[in-house]
C-alpha cells in the first residue's frame, strides 16, 4: 500500500484497502475554526446530540477573524467559547494564539499515520508529518463529532519523485507553485499527492508544511510525506515523542509517478486570478505592487520570516508599498522577537500583525482597493479574496515577496545586490 492506503486501512481497522474502495474510518482528530465552529456545534445540538464523541480528540481554534473586526465577529467568538466550555473540549486556542495549521503541529497534536479532518480546506497541511489531513464540510463534521467516524473513498495516489538540489534564492514554495502551474489546479482532484525522492530528504519540516498545505490547490485529498528522521526530530521538539519511520510499501501502486528535477528551478509566481497560472519571476519582473504580505498557514513560520528579513536586512521598503507580516503563531512571533528577526522586519518598514490568518483570509485587515496589487506568501489569489474584485493578487515565496517590497515591483530575489555590494 501507498501512504494514503496505509492511513485509511489503519483507520478502517483493516489489513488492506485499495484505491476506489469506500471505507468507514475512525477519525483520530477533528479540527474546527471560528468560521464554522459555532455553526457545527449548533447543528450538533439541533440533531439531538449534546456532546462530542471524544473531547480529547477535538481541537478548536479562533484564527480567521483575529482580532475580532466587528461586533458580529466578537459575538461569534463568544458563542464558540460557550460551546467549548459546554462540551468539555480541552484543546482550545483562543484569538491571537495563531493559525490552526501552525498550532496543531507546533503543539504536538499531529502524529504520522493518523487521520485528521478539519473544517478548513488546507487541513492537507498535516500530510507533512505523514498524517492524512483533509478538509470536510459542516454536515460531515457534525457526523464525525457525533460518532467519531466518517466514510471515505480511498483516493488514487500520484507520486512525485523529487531529485536535485534547489538553487540559492529558490524555496519549496517555488516547488509547489511550479507543480500547480505544470499540472493544474485539478491535476490531483480527489487524489493523494505523495512527495518523495532524494530531494525530499533535505526538506525541513517548514518546507514540507508549505508543500502539503498547497497540495489542496491542485485538488488533492491528501498531500503526504513519509515520516523520516526530519519528522522524528520535529515531533521530539514539538510534543516530546518521536516516531518510527512511516513509509509506503516498496511494491505500492500509484496512478502515476512524475519525476521532478529541482536543480534548474527558478523563483516562481502565481499570477491573478488562479493559483495554477504560474510563471518564472524573471518573466514578469517590473509589475508594480502596492502591498506585500508575509504570513498565512502556508508561509508564516519563523523560517519564512527569517528568509524575508535576510532580503530586507539593512534596507527599507519602497515608497508607496505596504509590507504586512502576520506570524503564524505566538511562538513564531516570540522567536522572531528573541532572534531579532522582528526588529529587522520593522526597521525595513514592515507592520507586524497579530498571529492569525490576517490578510490571507480577506475578512479584514490588509484589504485592497480597486486597481491595487498585492504579492504575498499565502495560498490563494482568487478574484475578490482580499477586498476589491478589481484588485490583483500574486503568490510567491517569502524571498520574492520581500524583494518586491524593496523595489516596489515584482523582482527576482537573486537580482538584488548582496549586502557587501557583490
Amino acid at each position: 500500500m501507498n501512504l494514503a492506503e496505509r492511513i485509511l486501512a489503519r483507520a478502517a481497522g483493516r489489513n488492506q484497502v485499495a484505491a476506489g474502495e469506500f471505507v468507514m474510518a475512525e477519525v483520530d482528530l477533528a479540527l474546527l475554526h471560528d468560521i464554522f465552529a459555532a455553526q457545527v456545534f449548533d447543528l450538533l445540538r439541533e440533531v439531538g446530540v449534546d456532546r462530542v464523541s471524544d473531547p480529547d480528540r477535538t481541537v478548536v481554534v479562533i484564527d480567521h477573524l483575529v482580532p475580532a473586526p466587528s461586533t458580529a465577529a466578537a459575538e461569534l467568538h463568544q458563542k464558540i467559547r460557550e460551546h467549548v466550555e459546554r462540551l468539555g473540549i480541552g484543546a482550545f486556542y483562543d484569538a491571537g494564539r495563531g493559525i490552526c495549521h501552525q498550532l496543531l503541529p507546533e503543539q504536538g497534536h499531529i502524529r504520522p499515520g493518523e487521520l485528521v479532518v478539519g473544517t478548513d480546506s488546507h487541513t492537507t497541511t498535516y500530510g507533512a508529518l505523514g498524517a492524512g489531513g483533509t478538509g470536510i464540510g459542516t454536515s460531515d463534521m457534525v457526523y464525525a463529532l457525533a460518532t467519531g467516524r466518517l466514510w471515505f473513498r480511498v483516493p488514487e495516489t500520484i507520486r512525485f519523485e523529487m531529485t536535485g538540489q534547489l538553487m540559492s534564492g529558490v524555496s519549496w514554495k517555488d516547488v509547489i507553485l511550479h507543480l500547480a502551474g505544470r499540472f493544474g489546479s485539478d491535476g490531483a482532484q480527489y487524489r493523494a499527492m505523495e512527495f518523495a525522492g532524494p530531494a525530499v530528504a533535505g526538506a525541513d519540516m517548514s518546507s514540507r508544511l508549505t508543500v502539503s498545505n498547497m497540495a489542496l490547490e491542485m485538488g488533492a485529498k491528501f498531500g503526504l510525506f513519509a515520516a523520516d528522521e526530519v519528522t522524528d526530530a520535529y515531533l521530539r521538539d514539538h510534543g516530546g515523542a518521536g516516531t518510527e519511520p512511516f513509509q509506503p510499501d516498496p511494491d505500492a501502486t500509484y496512478e502515476a509517478v512524475h519525476e521532478i528535477t529541482l536543480s534548474d528551478l527558478e523563483p516562481q509566481v502565481a499570477l491573478p486570478h488562479e493559483v495554477d497560472r504560474v510563471s518564472p519571476v524573471v518573466e514578469v519582473e517590473g509589475i508594480t505592487i502596492n502591498q506585500a504580505f508575509i504570513g498565512s498557514c502556508t508561509n508564516g513560520r519563523i523560517e519564512d520570516l527569517r528568509a524575508a528579513a535576510e532580503v530586507l536586512a539593512g534596507k527599507h521598503i519602497a515608497d508607496g508599498v505596504r509590507l504586512l507580516v502576520a506570524p503564524a503563531s505566538q511562538a513564531v512571533l516570540g522567536e522572531a522577537l528573541e532572534t531579532g528577526v522582528a526588529a529587522s522586519l520593522v526597521e525595513a518598514g514592515a507592520s507586524i500583525l497579530a498571529p492569525g490568518c490576517g490578510p490571507c483570509f480577506g475578512g479584514h485587515g490588509g484589504l485592497l482597493a480597486p486597481g491595487e496589487r498585492c504579492i504575498g506568501t499565502h495560498n490563494r489569489n482568487f478574484i475578490g479574496r482580499m477586498g476589491s474584485a478589481q484588485a490583483e493578487i500574486y503568490l510567491a515565496s517569502p524571498a520574492t515577496v520581500a524583494a518586491a517590497a524593496l523595489t516596489g515591483q515584482i523582482t527576482d530575489p537573486r537580482h538584488l545586490e548582496a549586502p557587501d555590494g557583490r
